[in-house]
């Protein structure tokens, strides 16, 4: 009871939040763009490390706002670098940013008291003290740019899922990506306050690459993604409370362990690899 007691919030998060993350983790999958959300993690870290040299609380709104402005930064650079060009492809550039965002934010929190503690938050955060509010008020982010992608589906499924061809000046499709990488930003950065950089990448990344092994179909799929990401989660959350482990690596390599048997089911199956198919 007591260990109930203690794990709740944090299965309550992993229970309600990683759907949205799985779904998007299916259109970076099919665009190959996979750092992308650690570039932007990490772009949502650095306006948090201004934020605190600034002054302020890394908890407080003003860090947020800054971390969200940064984000949308980051997602102006990405979809304007987006190109059918193939000399430079677009996964160079987003390393570039993540790395350079990194060595800034090491820079900027050299200079503040607490650069260490915020260093380690940003990687692994604090899901084991997650508070109920920050829970609601993420799940209700989640849920605002899921009715959004809901609603420009079609756009949105067109540009990730089909083969992608410029118009003449480009601008159409550069705008829909831009609404396209600042909705998935705001989720990246939400999420990144509740479980930091390395989980909030495994539950992008890891489902969605399952879900390609197991199933056909975008909404089996997003199925699929939901199903690994729940079941890794209660599973690591089980080993956590069991073992003392710490909760966020727990999961990252519960997840891990989940593609693992994954890949080894669709080999001894010899299952061909599978095309994902727009709703």
């Amino acid at each position: 009871m007591q260990t109930l007691e203690i794990i709740k919030w944090p299965l309550l998060a992993c229970l309600l939040l990683p759907w949205l993350l799985g779904y998007m983790g299916l259109h970076i999958v099919r665009r190959g763009v996979i750092f992308v959300d650690l570039a932007l993690a990490q772009v949502a870290a650095l306006g948090t490390c201004v934020s605190i040299l600034l002054g302020h609380d890394v908890h407080d709104t003003v860090s947020y706002l800054w971390s969200v402005s940064f984000t949308l930064v980051g997602a102006t650079l990405f979809a304007l670098s987006r190109s059918t060009d193939r000399r430079v492809p677009q996964e160079a550039l987003i390393g570039i940013v993540y790395v350079v965002a990194a060595a800034l934010g090491i820079l900027l929190l050299s200079k503040s008291s607490e650069g260490k503690e915020e260093l380690q938050r940003s990687l692994v955060g604090e899901l084991l003290v997650v508070s109920p509010k920050e829970i609601l008020k993420t799940f209700v982010l989640f849920v605002s740019i899921g009715a959004t992608h809901f609603a420009f589906r079609k756009r949105f499924l067109a540009l990730s899922f089909e083969e992608h061809t410029e118009t003449p000046d480009g601008r159409r499709d550069r705008g829909w990506d831009f609404f396209f990488y600042a909705l998935f930003g705001l989720a990246v950065t939400s999420f990144v306050h509740v479980g930091g950089v390395l989980l909030t990448f495994s539950y992008l990344i890891v489902p969605a690459v399952c879900a390609n092994y197991l199933a056909t179909g975008l909404r089996n799929q997003m199925i699929a993604a939901w199903l690994v990401s729940t079941l890794a989660s209660v599973g690591s959350l089980w080993v956590t409370a069991a073992a003392d482990l710490p909760i966020g690596a727990t999961i990252v390599c519960g997840l891990g362990a989940v593609l693992v048997l994954v890949m080894i089911y669709q080999r001894w199956f010899k299952r061909a690899p599978v095309q994902p198919e727009v709703m």
